[in-house]
């Protein structure tokens, strides 16, 4: 169900998934601009979504929304691409490899203009000229409407997820409230966010900030942030 919008996201959709197991929040890139963050200005990785809120305070302005973005480094550096104001800082990861991020396909999300994408990776060369931001993660959840294959629908493997999938240029954020499985999850955004195109941004370390919904989680150190400030 929908809820009203409070004054803290006037540039930032909020909606509420009816199914309590997720947290969803929806962001329109033609009306709030969708920023990356990784590093401080002293050059020290943010590691915490708090951290980037009071960096941003410290400008006069306002942290709405942030979310783990993407898989990194024990230094936390991206393990794939990351395009920030339109300068890549890491380049695309088409490496193969262990772990969920090299699950094929991986993909990309990104925004150019005022439309935000997720895309499978090799896709994205034609498309990086046009993209103001761009963060690579892994595996894909959704391609063109499809669940990745490689999902098992009976699989015990749980975790807290999240991940970002797309519908006519406008990306929805998505958390577990409780540990699901890649089936689940992807199912989820398909059949419930209507999104033919979804990437998995990571398990176990995912975080949500949110003053309105009163959430400023803190499991992990991160990498990769992707949020929204308000002036």
């Amino acid at each position: 169900m929908a809820m009203a919008l409070p004054p803290l996201l006037a540039a930032c959709a909020l909606v509420q998934a009816v199914q309590p197991r997720y947290t969803v929040v929806t962001v329109d890139p033609a009306r709030a601009r969708l920023q990356l963050f990784l590093k401080d200005p002293q050059g020290h990785p943010y590691k915490r979504l708090h951290h980037v809120a009071a960096d941003v305070a410290k400008r006069g302005k306002q942290l709405t929304f942030a979310m783990n973005a993407g898989m990194y480094h024990a230094d936390f550096s991206p393990v794939g691409l990351y395009v920030a104001d339109g300068i890549v800082h890491s380049a695309l990861n088409l490496e193969r490899g262990k772990g969920n991020f090299f699950l094929r396909p991986n993909g990309v999300f990104f925004v150019a203009g005022s439309a935000a994408h997720v895309v499978e990776s090799s896709e994205f060369p034609a498309l990086a000229g046009k993209a103001r931001i761009a963060t690579q993660s892994g595996p894909m959840l959704l391609t063109r409407g499809l669940i990745n294959p490689l999902f098992d629908p009976g699989s015990r493997s749980v975790h807290i997820r999240n991940g970002v999938c797309t519908t006519q240029g406008v990306a929805k954020f998505v958390i577990s409230n409780e540990p699901v499985n890649f089936y689940e999850f992807a199912r989820y955004m398909r059949d419930d966010l209507q999104c033919r195109d979804a990437l998995y941004l990571d398990g176990s370390v995912s975080s949500l900030y949110s003053p309105a919904l009163g959430r400023n989680d803190s499991r992990s150190d991160l990498g990769p942030i992707i949020g929204v400030v308000a002036d």
